[in-house]
């Protein structure tokens, strides 16, 4: 069977030869006997595998020392509760909603403590990124949450917020690994690793060694960052297997070129189809220009019965997962950095054709 072009939001496709790296591993891996699927993870040969994953995400992300990398379960959406269990000091933090995910983070700090939304682009329907301002920040806020690169609505930050001298908490889980990223102008990054990194089940947390052991005395042993920070990431057993495919995943960029070269690959794919749906007699991207996402390309025709017809016929010739959220609907290109340049060529010579056919 010939592999399609995958344009899933998440999970998301992977680097063939990473696959290939861990289907010709699966049984056994290194030599061991074993798959790492089955093996223990307090065992030597697992313990090698995770201190050089954390290796080479550091170098990857140029990583600083005072910050920890943690690999946590529970996918980023319970990084939602874990931030302000564990950065509310004072009880209060302030939220910019973006859609539809750091909305949900919003709500779900509203339980611990004064959460309070300074800017929203929902006037909108998410098209844009909200502009703030340090002195839009509350002066006692313990820190500010952004969602960096919007899945649903194909949006990213142009730039870094600037929030003055607050900490700047940042979901990065659709845009991570793709362009460098300065990690000492936030406090806290985390990321669900199934977009761009690895297989559903492992979320990466990096944090400043400083925000961590002044946690909520309630919260969950799970939650608090020190608890994992102390043991390594594992304090109970960990996503094995998909830390060690994001190690695979962090090797096979780094020998690419590091995020460098990745930035300038994401933008010449974006570019491709922006530019094809700019110019389109029939597709219309739904993201203004300034806030365009590179790993997530919204667009539509404007009528409902054609945009499920070009996802049908799109199926049918290779490219799958087009169809766009369902709380929005439309079509969305996901183009991570495992996405060659090739299938978003054959993407748009596919929806030239399809734009003949029925504009």
């Amino acid at each position: 069977m010939n592999r399609v072009y995958n344009f899933s939001a998440g999970p998301s496709m992977l680097p063939l030869e990473v696959l290939e790296q861990a289907a010709a591993e699966m049984t056994n891996y290194n030599g061991s006997g074993m798959s790492v699927m089955e093996m223990s993870h307090r065992s030597p040969v697992y313990d090698a595998i995770i201190k050089q994953t954390e290796a080479d995400f550091r170098t990857l992300m140029n990583i600083p020392d005072n910050y920890k990398v943690l690999f946590l379960q529970g996918g980023a959406s319970t990084q939602f509760a874990a931030i302000p269990l564990n950065l509310m000091k004072t009880g209060k933090a302030d939220y910019v909603v973006s859609g539809q995910f750091s909305g949900k983070a919003f709500k779900e700090a509203k339980k611990y403590g004064d959460a309070k939304c300074i800017a929203t682009s929902e006037d909108k329907t998410f098209s844009y990124i909200p502009e703030i301002t340090p002195d839009m920040v509350r002066e006692d806020a313990d820190y500010v949450h952004v969602c960096y690169n919007n899945t649903i609505f194909g949006t990213k930050y142009p730039e870094v917020p600037n929030v003055g001298d607050k900490v700047l908490v940042a979901d990065m889980s659709s845009c991570i690994t793709s362009e460098p990223v300065d990690v000492t102008k936030f406090g806290v990054i985390y990321a669900g690793a199934q977009k761009n990194m690895a297989p559903a089940g492992l979320t990466v947390v990096i944090i400043r060694e400083d925000l961590m052991g002044t946690a909520r005395e309630d919260i969950p042993t799970m939650l608090d960052y020190k608890t994992m920070a102390d043991n390594d990431s594992m304090y109970n057993t960990p996503p094995c297997y998909a830390i060690y495919v994001a190690g695979l995943v962090y090797k096979w960029a780094l020998k690419n070129g590091g995020l460098e070269a990745m930035k300038e690959r994401n933008e010449k794919k974006a570019a491709l189809l922006y530019d094809f749906l700019d110019n389109s007699k029939l597709f219309k991207a739904t993201a203004e220009k300034k806030y365009r996402s590179m790993m997530n390309v919204c667009f539509v025709t404007g009528d409902e019965a054609l945009d499920k017809k070009f996802c049908k016929e799109a199926a049918e010739a290779g490219f799958v997962n087009l169809k766009g959220h369902r709380s929005v609907g439309g079509m969305r290109a996901s183009i991570y950095n495992a996405m060659p340049t090739e299938g978003v060529q054959a993407l748009v010579e596919f929806m030239k054709k399809f734009e003949a056919e029925n504009a």
